[in-house]
C-alpha cells in the first residue's frame, strides 16, 4: 500500500511510533509536532491520511481537523488520551472517520487505517465500462473511448482531446476529488507536465462547453482540486 501519512502529535514517542508502525507496511510517513507545522505540511505533502492527536497546546487536533474539512476530505483518524463518549462523538461529527484512544496498540492503527481505504475503495470503485470497454455512462454524461465523443443527454459536446481525456478521468470516479497533479497525469498520457494554472483553464473551458447545454457536473473543491458530482 504505496500511501502517505501524515503523523501529528506533540510527544516525540508516540509520533516515532506511529510513523515507525506505517513505515513497515511500505507507507511513506511525515510528521509534525503542533498544529501549524500539521496544516502546512498537509499542504506541502498532500497525505492520503492524517493520524492526529487531539490535545495539543495551542492548536488541537480538532481545530486542525475544521482547517482541513474547509478543503478535503482526506481520511483523519484522531488519537486522544480521553475515552469519553461525547468526546468520540465530537471527533466524528467535525469529520473524522476514526477514533482511537491512548495506549494503543500500533498494529491495530494500521489496520484501522487499511479499513478505512478499502471502504473508500469500495465507494471509488471504477464506473463499468459497456461490453466493449470503450462507452463510460454516469447518469446523462457518456464518453464513447474509442471515438473521444461526448455526450450530455444524447447531444453531443464538442471537445478538444486534452478536455475529453480530464473529463474521462472524473467520470472514472465520481465523487472522487482529484488533485491538479493526477488530472494532468490522466490528460497528458506521454508524462508531459503543465502547471495548475494549465488545468484550471481547461476545465473552465470544458465547464463553459458544458454550460452552453444545460450541464454543470463539475465542483472545485477548494485548495485540493475538481470532482464530478455523484448525481447526475
Amino acid at each position: 500500500m504505496n500511501k502517505r501519512v501524515l503523523v501529528v502529535d506533540d510527544n516525540g514517542d508516540i509520533r516515532q511510533i506511529v510513523v515507525t508502525a506505517f513505515e513497515n507496511e511500505g507507507w511513506t510517513a511525515f510528521s509534525a509536532d503542533n498544529g501549524a507545522t500539521a496544516l502546512r505540511k498537509f499542504d506541502e505533502v498532500s497525505p492520503d491520511l492524517i493520524v492526529l492527536d487531539i490535545l495539543m497546546p495551542g492548536m488541537s487536533g480538532t481545530d486542525v481537523c475544521r482547517e482541513i474539512r474547509h478543503k478535503s476530505s482526506v481520511p483523519i483518524i484522531f488519537l486522544s488520551a480521553r475515552d469519553e463518549d461525547v468526546d468520540r462523538i465530537i471527533g466524528l461529527e467535525i469529520g473524522a472517520d476514526d477514533y482511537v484512544t491512548k495506549p494503543f496498540n500500533p498494529r491495530e492503527l494500521v489496520a484501522r487505517a487499511k479499513a478505512i481505504f478499502r471502504r473508500v475503495g469500495a465507494q471509488l470503485s471504477p464506473l463499468p465500462e459497456s461490453a466493449s470497454s470503450n462507452v463510460l455512462r454516469h447518469g446523462q454524461l457518456t464518453l464513447d473511448v474509442e471515438r473521444f465523443k461526448a455526450f450530455w443527454n444524447e447531444e453531443h459536446i464538442e471537445l478538444t482531446k486534452t478536455e475529453f481525456l480530464l473529463l474521462r478521468t472524473l467520470l472514472r470516479h465520481p465523487g472522487r476529488v482529484f488533485s491538479r497533479d493526477e488530472l494532468m497525469k490522466g490528460a497528458y498520457d506521454d508524462g508531459t507536465f503543465v502547471s495548475d494554472r494549465t488545468i484550471d483553464s481547461h476545465i473552465r473551458r470544458l465547464r463553459g462547453k458544458l454550460a452552453e447545454i444545460g450541464a454543470d457536473p463539475i465542483e472545485t473543491v477548494r485548495g485540493v482540486g475538481y470532482t464530478l458530482l455523484e448525481e447526475l
